[in-house]
């Protein structure tokens, strides 16, 4: 059994560790205390986990290659070994503290802090709200531990943004109990908004709305620099269509499912979990393909599934982004981010198609990259100062 992490903070100036886990990647930056903010040392990441093209990726503070290579790694832990080696390789510090973006924490653990036994005992428990998410977290904390003995982990949560959510928008209409056993909205890509107010800071307008669009999807109405709303709910299967999950459904069609598909009766909540993570959104709809760019190609030769697969991608952001001009009151800013979000103009312009009517100019739409990592490490830093936990916005 993994050693629990010790958290011994030797300096809270020293260099940070940022780890960024993702379904197949896991991308990391060091950053050292500058004179206003954190300040990049190293970045990269490590692609392809669990499959055989598999890469990795650092980069120095300039944007020069240091390693840019094939290799295959059978786990986020063994990316994190190679990572590590790469690290010692080009930086003579060792970090102090490292900070893992988890995305799920459950009804307990709502806020960016330290990592202890009590918050690893919690998230345990926590396995049946992210069972996808939370296992692999688990095992990577245990291996930064093992790889880094004396660094101090912190956990920065993807939906501690989101706790600013009125009750009236985070309660489904279930009974009450459900909601008391913790099953309401949660939203999720909470580090990647932050991201974005700190990028704006005074200067966010009061009613804004960002949408991260990438593998996975949502979008985020906020007001005075809070969320109010989101599209993820639950879990991160929520919300819009995206690359291979299927967003918000009818609860009927999981009723159906499980009365006309041949499932293994042992086996059913796993059957329904890979389909509707992993084979649905635009990979479903165009028939094996989740990847923007390769379904742009496809739509400008033609082809009617990957056009059809865009547009109802872009059909379920432009109807979010009418309904949060309505839960708003208007709109003053609307921000694409996300690899979708960022570098597609198919999709945001499709997006926007017809919006006119609702008060949106060109000079209202901004697209501003997300920085996750950078974000983690200011957040990290203030726990390091000021103690043991972290509210969002503090």
């Amino acid at each position: 059994m993994a050693k629990e992490p010790t958290n011994n903070i030797a300096s809270k100036d020293g260099p940070i560790l940022v780890l960024n886990s993702g379904s197949s990647s896991l991308k990391f930056g060091i950053y050292r205390r500058g004179a206003s903010d954190e300040e990049s040392l190293l970045s990269g990441s490590a692609e392809g986990i669990g499959h055989d093209n598999g890469s990795l990726h650092v980069r120095a503070s300039d944007g020069k290659s240091l390693v840019q290579r094939d290799c295959i790694h059978e786990s986020q832990s063994d990316a994190l070994n190679a990572l590590a080696s790469a690290i010692r390789e080009h930086s003579d510090d060792t970090p102090v503290a490292i900070g893992h973006r988890i995305v799920h924490g459950g009804p307990n653990l709502c806020k960016h802090q330290i990592i202890t036994s009590q918050v690893l005992h919690h998230l345990r428990a926590a396995t049946h709200f992210a069972p996808l998410h939370i296992p692999e977290a688990l095992k990577l904390i245990a291996a930064a531990q093992s790889i880094f003995p004396s660094a101090a982990q912190f956990a920065c949560f993807d939906d501690a943004f989101h706790q600013t959510i009125p009750e009236v928008a985070s309660h489904f209409a279930l009974p009450q109990r459900y909601f008391d056993a913790g099953i309401r909205r949660y939203g999720f890509h909470g580090i990647s908004y932050e991201s974005l107010v700190h990028h704006f800071g005074k200067k966010l307008p009061e009613r804004a709305i960002f949408a991260h669009l990438g593998n996975g999807s949502s979008l985020c109405a906020l007001r005075s620099g809070k969320s109010i709303d989101t599209t993820m709910g639950l879990t991160p299967t929520g919300g819009i269509p995206m690359g291979t999950r299927s967003g918000d459904l009818d609860p009927g069609i999981i009723v159906y499912l499980l009365r006309t598909e041949k499932f293994d009766a042992d086996k059913l909540a796993d059957k329904l979990e890979d389909l509707l993570n992993h084979q649905c959104g635009l990979f479903g709809l165009s028939s094996g393909e989740s990847d923007v760019k390769a379904l742009t190609k496809r739509a400008d030769h033609n082809d009617a599934k990957a056009s059809f697969a865009l547009d109802v991608f872009a059909l379920a952001i432009r109807k979010t982004i009418g309904a949060y001009v309505a839960l708003l009151g208007g709109i003053d800013l609307l921000v694409f981010t996300g690899g979708i979000g960022e570098h597609s103009d198919l999709v945001r312009s499709a997006a926007t198609e017809g919006l006119e009517s609702l008060g949106f100019t060109s000079d209202k739409i901004q697209i501003v990259p997300t920085q996750e990592e950078l974000q983690i490490a200011r957040h990290v830093r203030i726990m390091m100062a000021n103690g043991r936990s972290l509210t969002t916005g503090s």
